[in-house]
């Protein structure tokens, strides 16, 4: 069964910080990729960061020095610390597996983080 669960989300001040966590199966967790999607109210999803099985590690350009993505492999899971956070990082924040393509093979549920003045 293919399954993909975040936690970690929640209410914080902006400046402070947040970690999120995406434990998923092992079928999940052998794609190309895992990656930290968000998606803000009234906006497209977007990818925030992604890590190949190797760690090689991409960011979205507004995230760069404030967000890192890591992972366990030994754990099946994939992490998120994010830093000095923004309101504008408010969104709710998806854990997927990645095919080479770059294309989404599953979503998690998401979690929600919301940074408040």
């Amino acid at each position: 069964q293919v399954q993909l669960v975040e936690s970690g989300g929640g209410l914080v001040q902006a400046g402070g910080s947040l970690r999120l966590s995406c434990t998923a199966s092992r079928s999940a967790f052998s794609f190309n990729a895992m990656g930290w999607y968000r998606q803000a109210p009234g906006k497209q999803r977007e990818l925030a960061a992604d890590i190949t099985r190797d760690g090689r590690t991409n960011y979205q350009q507004s995230v760069k020095g404030r967000f890192t993505i890591s992972r366990d492999n030994a754990k099946n899971t994939v992490y998120l610390q994010m830093h000095s956070l923004k309101i504008e990082d408010t969104a709710a924040y998806y854990c997927a597996s990645l095919r080479f393509t770059g294309s989404v093979a599953y979503w998690g549920q998401g979690t929600q983080v919301t940074v408040s003045s």
